[in-house]
């Protein structure tokens, strides 16, 4: 099913295509073939801005949820029998600190559906019955229509291709190994739960390389967005976590 055949999402898909086109005709004298990769790249950089009040949201939340940390694993030792009223007791806290388990996730909710868009808008050969004029762009002669996946297992890969997305993918990998150094979380002593068990703190240090996985899946133009996207974040959570740190917890002695 195609959901962009409702009428709806159809007009906000033409929508995009008609920004995203004038963009990059107004940037043509500068970019080039390349003009669609730097609208591409100042759209980016818009939405992360227009989302920096959220982010800052996020840490504050962030800086909470660590601030409450100890009362809620103490709740989570006294009502360890009894789920019910242990999930009460957790509320009744988080409320009380005006927060909750899922404060900070909407920038990740917020970019979904610009991502979604981006891969449709380079996806289509037609956008509201006109042809994509937006396949016709590169970057650096790399199509931006094309995914990695797709142009290696479709023979239509070219040098150019291998050393744009290369490219991309250094840098993702290069943001996620930072990330996951500089963010990587403590074990906490006294806190027996799944998720401060060794396995799963590994599993949430690999969780930053999913992005570049899933950066080789999609069309080059969305690659381009989560690179961008990817440095963005980690430069504004160095910022964030130095306005807002975090209290320091006690390490699991080994």
């Amino acid at each position: 099913m195609d959901i962009f055949a409702f009428p709806p999402l159809a007009a906000l898909l033409n929508a995009a295509y008609g920004a995203l086109a004038g963009l990059s005709d107004l940037l043509t004298p500068l970019a080039g073939a390349s003009a669609a990769a730097l609208a591409v790249v100042l759209v980016t950089l818009l939405v992360r801005a227009l989302l920096i009040p959220v982010g800052i949201s996020q840490a504050r939340a962030e800086q909470t949820r660590a601030r409450l940390a100890p009362r809620l694993r103490e709740l989570q030792r006294r009502h360890k029998k009894n789920p019910e009223r242990l999930q009460k007791e957790m509320l009744e806290l988080y409320r009380s600190e005006n927060t909750s388990p899922f404060a900070g996730m909407l920038p990740v909710l917020a970019q979904a559906p610009v991502v979604g868009i981006l891969y449709t808008l380079f996806l289509r050969p037609e956008i509201a019955g006109h042809p994509n004029e937006l396949l016709t762009h590169d970057l650096f002669g790399a199509p931006l229509g094309t995914s990695l996946v797709s142009a290696l297992f479709g023979g239509t890969a070219t040098p150019a291709t291998f050393v744009v997305f290369g490219a991309l993918l250094a840098v993702m990998i290069a943001a996620a190994e930072v990330t996951r150094r500089v963010f990587r979380p403590v074990p906490v002593e006294g806190d027996d739960s799944p998720m401060n068990s060794p396995a799963m703190l590994r599993v949430a240090s690999a969780l930053h390389y999913l992005t570049a996985v899933f950066a080789a899946f999609v069309p080059l133009a969305a690659a381009l967005y989560l690179t961008v996207t990817v440095v963005w974040t980690l430069v504004q959570r160095v910022i964030l976590r130095r306005r807002y740190p975090l209290p320091v917890p006690a390490a699991v002695r080994v």
